[in-house]
């Protein structure tokens, strides 16, 4: 169903694909759009045991694209240095494909929200957070993306570095 990494030996193992994952803070996020055509956006994260977590707003293009389908791709690039005298790229990247759903579920949705924002200000407090919630619960949607193929790579630079 998913293809095979053409360049293998540049393959990076589950385990870096998924502490890439844990470690960055954005990425972009692939639906299929209106008339078919591919909607890509930045957003920000939540990693943990095969799930993404995004947030968004009730309504928009994110939200459209999934009613049509709910099929995505998420990359999160996590080194990228050009190197001009070698004519290349260091770099390092992963794909996740899988499907997401929107959370409608409150108790689920309020544990995403407040993962999320644990990742972003732990030194925030529990007041501070529940009054962001407070705010901002009713105008917006969580995401989860669970993971059904994941690929990560990294350039040849880098993977002669590790040799």
């Amino acid at each position: 169903m998913f293809r095979e990494m053409r360049r293998n030996r540049q393959m990076l193992s589950l385990e870096e694909c998924g502490e890439i994952l844990r470690r960055g803070t954005s990425g972009v996020l692939a639906l299929s759009g209106d008339d078919g055509y591919p909607y890509a956006v930045p957003l920000s994260y939540l990693y943990e045991d095969g799930k993404i977590w995004f947030h968004c707003a009730r309504e928009g293009h994110k939200l459209d694209a999934l009613k049509n389908s709910a099929k995505a791709s998420f990359c999160v690039i996590d080194a990228d240095e050009i190197l001009p005298e070698k004519y290349t790229t260091c770099y390092r990247s992963v794909i996740v494909f899988g499907k997401v759903r929107i959370l409608t579920d409150e108790e689920e949705m309020l544990d995403a929200i407040r993962r999320f924002m644990l990742r972003y200000f732990p030194e925030g407090t529990e007041q501070g957070r529940q009054n962001s919630i407070d705010t901002g619960f009713g105008r917006m949607y969580m995401l989860e993306l669970t993971c059904e193929h994941m690929t990560g790579k990294e350039g040849l630079e880098l993977t002669r570095q590790r040799s």
